[in-house]
């Protein structure tokens, strides 16, 4: 017989909220976004995700996603998914306006210890800013401001991207998403109203939630989710957050208790081989205070749809089609050389089963412009690709090298820069000069080139969708800072209905 375990106790004294909890309620209750630079840079990004989200509703496999849960369902000051004619509950809201921000990965990108998207956060910032508005207005009170929805995109980028400086979630299989989980659940928390023991317990249940793998992100099992799964994490902030709002209690060693908490649970393995953390090395580092600096060195992604780690690779493609266009016959190798994270989550070799797989290979992305001159999201899609087999030629022709000065002007808080270069050599022997971009368009230390051709981009993606007397309204709107945060949340939005 299998001898009895001991009997064991816990010491049941309720503790005080972590720190770390702490430190993101305080910040959100308490901080005044005055940045005008920060303000600026939100309304840029308000626009490109917007208007890729309106790119995004050119794909099928985006669309099916959207709309009720309950076909019929109708919601009174329901908040709208813009491009559409839907009214929606604020979560799956959320979910709809998260899942097209992402499903073409060509808005704002973060890089540090974690990679993401802050941007996505705008799914639960808009599904309850609109939903707030339209319900303030209908009772006699004041609406809310695109100001507010300004102020609640710096404080979610900040929150998400503050969090990835020091803490790599993907070491461990964690998807990024975690993190807009957390700061869409600390800004729709703030938005409805909540007090500071509210907006303590959502964030709790935010990082006692399950969390998500990092499995369809890369190879073999690469796929769609990946694009869905960031409006998944928005809108679960927005449940969580109206769940305290309701009185749930909250829970208060989320991430510290032993055995059971975050850190224990999901955050003990630090290295590729998975060896214990210690103790102290198992909590969430902080690099800086919260504050607007997020928001201020955003990057765009202007040129191309492409994962970001391979921005700086598409354009010195781009520079070297001219010279190679009517030579790939003769290609013997291409020389890529590139940063350490661009190794670890882009580069793979084999076949591509989709365009999910497709989007997230730095081969790929390199090839593409190499032959073309260009790459747009419709590069990525099956019948393109079963189209063109010099795709793939030119991807078993590539090797990928890493440059520790890459690596490490990466990770340098003052750099942040996200090199690659990309040479090709031929069959006779010469070969092309080596092309190195160390800051993409879209890098805060290119903000002067970038910027005009941000608008340029939404402009583009305005025509796409809307009519142009409407598309010139939304145009002239968003180009004026004062007028943008100015109006009401709900008349915003109601400019972006179809």
């Amino acid at each position: 017989m299998c001898a009895r375990p001991s009997a064991t106790s816990e010491t049941n004294e309720r503790p005080d909220y972590d720190p770390e909890l702490q430190a993101i309620a305080d910040y959100v209750l308490n901080y005044q976004v005055e940045s005008p630079e920060a303000l600026n840079t939100a309304r840029y990004c308000l626009m490109d995700t917007l208007g890729c989200g309106l790119l995004a509703l050119r794909f099928p496999e985006c669309t099916k996603h959207l709309g009720p849960l309950v076909e019929g369902t109708v919601v009174p000051c329901g908040a709208r998914v813009p491009g559409t004619s839907l009214r929606l509950d604020p979560v799956k809201a959320a979910w709809d306006i998260g899942c097209i921000i992402r499903w073409l990965d060509y808005n704002d990108t973060w890089l540090a210890a974690e990679w993401g998207h802050p941007s996505d956060n705008l799914g639960a910032i808009l599904a309850v800013a609109d939903h707030l508005s339209q319900r303030q207005v209908a009772h006699g009170e004041a609406p809310l401001v695109m100001r507010d929805v300004l102020n609640a995109m710096v404080m979610a980028h900040e929150i998400q991207g503050v969090l990835a400086l020091e803490n790599s979630f993907n070491r461990v299989g964690l998807d990024h998403v975690v993190l807009v989980k957390v700061a869409s659940t600390a800004v729709a928390a703030k938005l409805l109203g909540a007090t500071r023991e509210q907006l303590l317990s959502a964030l709790s249940h935010a990082w006692v939630d399950g969390q998500s793998l990092r499995t369809y992100r890369h190879a073999p099992n690469a796929g769609s989710r990946k694009s869905w799964a960031a409006g998944d994490a928005t809108s679960r902030g927005v449940r969580l957050a109206d769940i305290a709002m309701r009185g749930e209690m909250g829970i208060p060693g989320a991430l510290s208790a032993p055995q059971w908490g975050f850190y224990d649970v999901m955050f003990s393995h630090a290295n590729k081989d998975m060896s214990l953390k210690p103790e102290a090395d198992r909590r969430l580092r902080f690099q800086r205070r919260f504050g607007s600096y997020v928001m201020e060195n955003i990057l765009f992604k202007i040129a191309f749809p492409a994962e970001f780690h391979a921005q700086t690779a598409c354009e010195a493609a781009m520079l070297l089609h001219t010279q190679v266009k009517d030579r790939l016959a003769e290609i013997d190798k291409i020389v890529l050389t590139t940063h350490d994270s661009a190794i670890r989550i882009i580069s793979k070799t084999g076949a591509l089963a989709n365009p999910a797989d497709r989007d997230h290979c730095l081969q790929y992305m390199t090839a593409v412009p190499l032959i073309f001159g260009s790459l747009t999201a419709e590069h990525y899609e099956d019948s393109f690709h079963a189209a063109h087999p010099l795709i793939d030629e030119l991807r078993n022709k590539m090797v990928v090298e890493e440059s520790a000065d890459y690596s490490t002007a990466y990770h340098d808080p003052e750099k942040r820069s996200i090199a690659n270069a990309v040479q090709v050599f031929f069959t006779d022997g010469s070969t092309t000069e080596k092309i190195a971009v160390e800051y993409p368009l879209g890098h805060r230390r290119r903000r002067d080139e970038g910027m005009p051709l941000l608008v340029e981009k939404f402009e583009h993606h305005l025509a796409t969708r809307f009519s142009a007397q409407q598309h010139r309204h939304i145009a002239a709107l968003c180009r004026d800072q004062a007028a943008l945060e100015a109006l009401p949340v709900h008349t915003f939005m109601d400019m972006w209905m179809i």
